[in-house]
């Protein structure tokens, strides 16, 4: 039945977008946009660092979107082939066809979006849907989202539709508004010395059929069909400063994450930045309790979230530093994060003669008190939980210092420090508590004004896991259409094992082509507190990226 009304729905909009492509906009002319992207793995086994066992000679994940802009409608779609996916992707994800179709109307200050759609409600807390390709994350709705402003400074938003799983949709249907009302518009005072207030509000209901599930051998669950949710939140904007403060709350939603207790959900958020020229300030702190939100209540994974809770961590781009990356608990946590940013100015004892860059970041996660009822069983409330105590566990922290320094007018070097802790049984069921300190160094270097060579060069000390680490990367660019990269990364504690990786990259106007080959290393891929375990992998790679 859910393929059959997929396929129905998918039929209409087809029209739908075909009658919005080929209509006159009235010499405003329709302007048609587009990608591909082509990620190819011909796999090797290598039984030293776990791969799986292959059956076809070669994987890929493949997406093409096209779309098409007027006067007065949009329409677009996507197309993924994931046939044979890559590691990490099977199961669900293998399969291909339409992913994405919309149809959109916009006139002045009034939108409407038939089809495929993404939203996000304030900082995500009680709705965020989005694509996220890496963690193969694609929780779009399917139905029709109202977008309008009636008056200066007051923004309505309005959506319903089902959430796409995988190669399917859910039956549960997801419905929701917001309204944000920027005050300043109304107040001259407030636009004549340069302050912003803004404030929201959303509201967001899931309806879901009963599902049987029981207590014990005789006793079922009496479940809410609907679950409802809503969010609050001001932002001050003054000068250099910017100040936001977000609450939300949930009913109660018995689920496989929460063990099926009836306890209601909860987060609130504070988030104060201040920025000038050379120096950045950013002071955060959140408190979630039960607030995993999903579509459909007895699923497990990084699937069917109709929420997002940030992670208040520095999503890190060095190799050793996002070795062991945190990924946001929904079931409770406290987290806060503190970074300043301070650019020495040239000419001077700490900044040079090309001026100095310093960046510290500290990041800290621990657990909530839960005071445990009735052995938190299913049907119960759970537990008890006081706002402000602290539970008995540091989920995670993160200390890391960055200097970015220019030596000559060719040479540019950055040094980092780093002072880890991170809960790998919280994070990922089993491991215990791993401390580790990682240094690293990039420097880059400007032969002239088409070559530049940059390397990198890494080290992680642990007494924990698999011991300590080493990564080495050199990577040369011949511009305006060349780079080499060889890199290395090896465990020189436990395993004792190379992941080499080597690629040639060949970029022409909209063109992107990539060859490589090597070892990719188990372990978790994170964005955002977004995780999902990607599995060992081995071989010959080809990326194609084009954009038109």
């Amino acid at each position: 039945m859910k393929r059959v009304k997929r396929q129905f729905m998918l039929l209409c909009l087809s029209s739908v977008c075909l009658c919005a492509g080929a209509q006159d906009d009235g010499g405003n002319g329709i302007v048609v946009t587009g990608s591909i992207q082509s990620d190819i793995l011909i796999p090797q086994e290598d039984e030293k660092i776990g791969t799986e066992k292959y059956s076809e000679w070669g994987l890929t994940n493949t997406y093409a979107e096209v779309g098409v802009m007027s006067k007065y409608v949009d329409a677009g779609m996507r197309m993924e082939y994931l046939e044979h996916p890559l590691p990490g992707f099977e199961k669900d994800f293998k399969g291909w066809g339409i992913a994405n179709l919309y149809a959109k109307l916009h006139i002045k200050d009034f939108e409407v979006t038939l089809g495929s759609f993404y939203e996000q409600f304030g900082s995500g807390f009680i709705l965020r849907t989005y694509e996220e390709r890496s963690l193969g994350i694609d929780n779009s709705l399917l139905g029709a989202r109202v977008a309008v402003k009636p008056f200066a400074g007051v923004t309505i938003k309005a959506l319903t539709g089902l959430q796409r799983r995988y190669w399917s949709l859910g039956d549960e249907l997801i419905s929701g508004g917001d309204v944000e009302l920027s005050l300043d518009q109304w107040v001259k005072s407030m636009q004549n010395n340069g302050t912003y207030l803004t404030l929201g509000a959303s509201f967001v209901n899931k309806h879901e059929g009963d599902e049987d599930i029981f207590v014990d051998a005789t006793h079922k669950l009496n479940l809410p069909n609907s679950v409802n949710a809503f969010d609050i939140r001001a932002r001050l904007q003054h000068g250099g400063w910017n100040i936001l403060a977000e609450y939300a709350q949930k009913s109660q939603d018995p689920s496989f994450d929460n063990g099926y207790i009836y306890r209601k959900g909860y987060v609130a958020m504070l988030s104060t930045s201040y920025s000038k020229k050379g120096m950045s300030l950013l002071l955060q702190a959140k408190r979630s309790d039960n607030m995993s939100f999903r579509s459909r209540r007895s699923m497990n994974g990084t699937s069917s979230f109709i929420n997002h809770l940030p992670a208040f961590t520095t999503d890190h781009t060095y190799t050793l530093a996002a070795l062991y990356p945190y990924a946001t608990q929904p079931d409770g946590e406290w987290a806060y994060q503190a970074e300043l940013g301070y650019n020495f100015k040239r000419h001077t004892v700490l900044g040079g003669k090309y001026g100095t860059n310093v960046k510290i970041n500290f990041s800290h996660i621990h657990s909530i008190e839960k005071n445990i009822k009735d052995g938190a069983a299913k049907g119960t409330d759970g537990y008890g939980s006081a706002f402000w105590k602290w539970g008995d566990d540091m989920f995670y922290q993160d200390l890391n210092i960055q200097v970015e320094k220019k030596l000559s007018s060719a040479f540019k070097l950055n040094l980092m420090y780093m002072n880890q802790f991170y809960n790998k049984t919280v994070v990922e069921g089993e491991g215990g508590m791993i401390h580790s300190d990682i240094f690293v160094a990039e420097g880059k270097y400007r032969f002239n004004n088409k070559l530049t060579l940059r390397g990198e060069a890494q080290y992680l000390s642990t007494p924990d896991d698999e011991g300590d680490w080493v990564f080495g990367l050199l990577e040369l660019s011949v511009l305006p259409n060349w780079m080499f990269t060889v890199s290395d990364e090896y465990n020189c504690g436990e395993t004792k094992i190379h992941y080499y990786s080597g690629f040639v990259t060949f970029n022409k106007g909209a063109h992107r082509i990539q060859l490589g080959y090597g070892r990719t290393r188990a372990g978790f891929n994170c964005s955002g507190g977004v995780c999902r375990m990607v599995p060992a992998s081995k071989g010959f790679t080809l990326s194609y990226n084009y954009n038109f």
